[in-house]
């Protein structure tokens, strides 16, 4: 029996899972670690504790599946995107990673822009500079921690790191790549234009790989510590949106995935480069050779949800502790006996600033039109609407880049809430699909590993083999009426509220 390896190596946790080809999940173990907020906006992690998960991980994943380490035959890696790791000569790393959701560079975005210039940077990296982009974050270190900068002689993102710390090699694929903002998009390779403009050795980079080729082999060191064969092939893998959408079955023109993780996403496969001149969406490589993928995303989608667990839902924690079952599990039956549109009450879910539309990183979270006769369940439901509402924004935009939708399939943490899919049926007007496997990026980098190590001739010929759709929620005409009378609202109060939004960021000094 062949195995397959997905590593996703998350903002919460790392999850490994062993697969068999035919997709069937054989084991999986998660592990989690914290996310530091030294200042407001400002959000890292520790490299070392990635690394730590991943090797607990797969550990644990083997002794549980009693399998043998000679039929694993390939691992693939998934990542959080537009993480920074500085390593100096010696492959240390320097300092915790500013992590994707980090906003302190909006600064170093002006500074970008003007030495790139706008329209130019667009043509090459395919997307405006951002503060959520790794280029910022380097542009950060570079002016407020030279010394830091100075030993710097590489540049990796979170799972790149990881394969380092499997491989000893220094690789990335252009998926993940795209979103540093040191890729040319189009040519899936480098900038050295964009580098040199930056001050940015180009010997920093790490070679760059297609998604499904073999970027290296695991060390004996590795071996020894994970039980895994010395020698077995990682591939590129991808980062957390394309490997998602891979193991979504998102590989052709018209089938769209939208996603609630930590962030939204809603994605898109494109065969050719099609580039949004207001920087709305992002436009990245995808993780089929020669293909690209349009996605917009919402910064604080399921970050919203628990944040509301983790603050004020000690009752459903407490309770399904009791009950052995998810706390979300409660919280979503709790928000199913609230109405359509919560009576009113709105939630913007800008707890971290805001990618799309809006590319504003000091536009803060709020819920609108709260009174004495709301209760829990319009609290906990409103947040669900807030979140859908961004992603139908999302939706709208690649609708109007002329992406075909004649499918919308749900997946991440969210789409295991038939509520929440619920609610984004009646938003987009289009029946949400789930598939057979809720394992997303996991999935999605070991079909990738699999091509990678000859068990598939192709992506999507391993798509086929390993996904098929299982459930189906038509919208509900009722309220689809109630959100198209209240969308609008949501929309309005995102321009009503900046001023004071920026206000408050200058009085924080984050402004």
């Amino acid at each position: 029996m062949a195995y397959l390896l997905g590593v996703d190596i998350g903002t919460s946790g790392t999850k490994t899972v062993m697969f068999d080809t035919q997709g069937h999940t054989v084991a999986s173990a998660t592990v989690e670690y914290p996310l530091y907020q030294p200042q407001m906006g400002w959000a890292e992690q520790d490299p070392e504790d990635w690394w730590q998960a991943t090797a607990e991980t797969i550990r644990q994943v083997i002794a549980k599946s009693g399998a043998n380490p000679e039929d694993i035959k390939g691992i693939g890696l998934s990542g959080q995107m537009h993480g920074m790791v500085l390593l100096d000569g010696d492959g240390k790393v320097l300092r915790r990673s500013i992590i994707w959701c980090d906003q302190r560079t909006q600064a170093e975005c002006d500074q970008i822009t003007e030495l790139v210039g706008r329209e130019r940077l667009i043509e090459i990296t395919a997307n405006p500079a951002l503060t959520g982009f790794t280029a910022s974050k380097v542009m950060w270190v570079k002016n407020h921690q030279p010394e830091i900068f100075e030993k710097t002689r590489k540049v990796l993102l979170p799972k790149d790191y990881v394969r380092y710390r499997l491989t000893g090699e220094y690789a990335s694929e252009v998926s993940d790549a795209s979103g540093m903002q040191f890729l040319d998009v189009p040519k899936r390779t480098w900038s050295r234009e964009v580098l040199e403009k930056l001050g940015i050795p180009y010997d920093w980079m790490p070679a760059v790989y297609e998604s499904q080729e073999v970027s290296g082999k695991v060390t004996r060191a590795v071996a020894e510590l994970t039980g895994l064969k010395e020698g077995t092939p990682v591939v590129g893998g991808g980062g957390d949106q394309a490997s998602g959408a891979v193991g979504n079955g998102i590989v052709k023109s018209g089938i769209i995935s939208s996603t609630i993780g930590t962030s939204g996403v809603v994605f898109a496969y494109t065969d050719k480069v099609s580039i949004d001149p207001k920087g709305r969406v992002h436009t990245f490589c995808h993780a089929v050779p020669g293909t690209w993928h349009i996605m917009g995303v919402t910064q604080g989608a399921g970050l919203s949800l628990q944040w509301l667990r983790n603050e004020f839902g000690g009752e459903e924690k407490n309770l399904a502790k009791f009950m052995g079952i998810d706390p979300y599990v409660l919280m979503s039956a709790e928000a199913e006996q609230a109405p359509a549109g919560c009576n009113g009450l709105i939630y913007l879910p800008y707890m971290m600033g805001e990618r799309t539309p809006h590319l504003d990183p000091y536009c803060k979270a709020a819920f609108f039109g709260l009174s004495a006769a709301h209760g829990r369940s319009d609290m906990i439901r409103a947040v669900m609407e807030g979140v859908s509402y961004s992603l139908l924004d999302c939706l709208n935009i690649i609708r109007e880049l002329g992406a075909p939708v004649s499918e919308v399939r749900a997946s991440g943490g969210g789409g295991r809430s038939k509520l929440w899919r619920q609610i984004q049926a009646d938003m987009f007007g289009h029946d949400i699909y789930t598939i057979n496997s809720s394992e997303g990026p996991a999935l999605g980098v070991a079909i990738l590993a699999g091509v990678g190590a000859g068990e598939y001739d192709s992506v999507p010929q391993a798509c086929e083999a390993c996904i098929s759709r299982v459930d189906q929620l038509e919208p509900i005409k009722e309220n689809v009426e109630t959100y198209a009378k209240f969308y609008p609202i949501y929309q309005e109060l995102y321009t009503a509220l900046k001023p004071s939004c920026d206000k408050v960021a200058q009085i924080l000094g984050q402004k």
